[in-house]
Formats: C-alpha cells, structure tokens, sequence
C-alpha cells in the first residue's frame, strides 16, 4: 500500500526553482538553515582543533592554522568552479538565474580566497621563516584572488547587467584553468608547499581529532559559503526584477505610490 502510494506521489520538479521568483522564496527558507548548521559547526570544529586535537610533533601548536587555511582554500576553488559553472550555464542557454548566482558567488570566494592567503602567510612565518615566496602553489592561489577581483571590477564596470554578465562569463570561464594548476601544483613542481594531507587516493596522514576538526570547519564553511551567497543572490533577484508584478507584492509596494511621493515632494 504505501508503495502505491509512493508511485502516486508527484515528483517534485526542480526545474521550476530556474524562475527567479520561485528560487527567491526556496532561498529564503535555505539561508535560515544554512546559517545555523555553520555557526553550530564552527563551534564545534573550533572545539575539536582548538582544545580535542593534540600538538604536532614538528610544528607544535602552530599547525593549528590549518583548521581555518584548509577549509578556506578547499573553498577559493571550489566556488571558482561552481561560478564558472552557473556563468557557463548563463552563458549558453542566456539563463537570467545562473547568471545571477555566479554574480552573487564571486565575493564569497574572493573572502575564502583572502582569508586562505592571510591564514597561509600566518602559518608560514614560524614553519618557513618567511611570510611570502613565490611558491608555485602560493603564486596560483594570488592569481585566483586577482580573477575574483577582475570579475567584481569588471562586473561593475558595465552598466548593462546582461553585458556585465556574458563578460564576465568568459573571463570566468578562462580563469578557471588556474583551478587544476592551483591544485597540483605540489606534485608538478618541487614547492616548499607541504603535499595534501587529505585525498581520495591515499589515507590522511594526520591523526582522528586533526582530521574530524579540518573536516567539521569544511563543513561549516560550506554552511557559512551557501547561507551567505544565498542571501546575497536574493538581494540580486531583487535588484534586477525590481519591476516586475512579483516584487513589488514581495515588498509590498502599492502601485502608484512611488509616483503620489514625487508630486508631493514637488509641493
């Protein structure tokens, strides 16, 4: 019986969320989840990092960077590809939604972009002995964080939104060959960057607590990174759909208002 009435149940159909209108309201309720699940998984990663995870034997306590580093830069790549992605998408079907989320990315990752450069020159001064060298993998991951600051510039540099858009999908969309560069630049060049402590094809060369803190803060900042450019894809819906029937009930404008307060401010 509840088969049968699992066959019946109308599947929902995701494809209706590409309407700005639609994905606005989903957005909404996704942000409010999101932001609690990453500030309860930022306690906690801090927890596990801070106070559970123990001293490294070669670096001592400074390695306890990596809780913040490591996330953050897993993330700078990440967002990149997913801001390629949607541009591309909004590139090739003229997707007004896709278009809107890559946009709404492109700070996001700037930040995790920054704050994985900050965090690594922390990191580096009392294990290399220097803030900055013109490391392979230190040297690819600057060039992402200028590619995120020439899509904002050159996104606010063209007034037209649908110009702005396809311009900065094709910068997006050569950029993004810096991703793999960034990546496996500690197996393709000798670096003073340490290898991946954490990959698909080997086992983690750090202990329980090291791993289950890195990978409860990855989370969180997935969390962080999903609630924020949420909200700040609805501030971008808003924006550009200002004249439309559907946002003005969402803001609750009464028709003809806008037009009553001009006339008595000429008064």
């Amino acid at each position: 019986m509840s088969q049968a009435m699992a066959a019946q149940r109308p599947a929902i159909n995701w494809f209706k969320y590409a309407a700005p209108a639609r994905f606005y309201g989903l957005a909404g309720k996704a942000v409010r989840w999101f932001g609690m699940l990453a500030a309860v998984l930022s306690a906690l990663g801090l927890a596990i990092g801070l106070g559970v995870a123990p001293t490294d034997a070669q670096q001592g306590d400074a390695y306890r960077i990596i809780f913040v580093h490591v996330p953050a830069a897993w993330m700078s790549m990440v967002i990149y590809l997913a801001m390629a992605l949607w541009a591309g998408i909004g590139l090739v079907f003229n997707a007004r939604l896709a278009s809107m989320l890559a946009t709404a990315l492109a700070p996001t990752g700037a930040l995790m972009t920054f704050i994985a450069l900050w965090t690594g020159a922390l990191w580096g001064k009392p294990t290399w002995g220097t803030w900055w060298v013109w490391d392979a993998r230190l040297t690819s991951e600057l060039i992402l964080l200028f590619l995120y600051l020439g899509y904002l510039s050159l996104h606010a540099a063209i007034d037209d939104s649908r110009r702005a858009d396809r311009a900065t999908a094709v910068l997006t969309l050569v950029g993004s060959v810096n991703v793999p560069i960034i990546y496996f630049s500690v197996q393709w060049w000798n670096t003073l960057h340490q290898g991946a402590s954490v990959s698909l094809g080997s086992a983690p060369s750090m202990t329980g607590p090291m791993l289950a803190g890195m990978l409860v803060m990855a989370l969180a900042l997935w969390c962080y990174c999903i609630a924020v450019v949420l909200a700040r894809a609805r501030v971008i819906i808003l924006e550009r759909e200002r004249h439309t029937a559907w946002v003005a009930r969402e803001l609750g404008w009464v028709p003809g208002a806008g037009l009553a307060v001009a006339q008595e401010a000429v008064r």
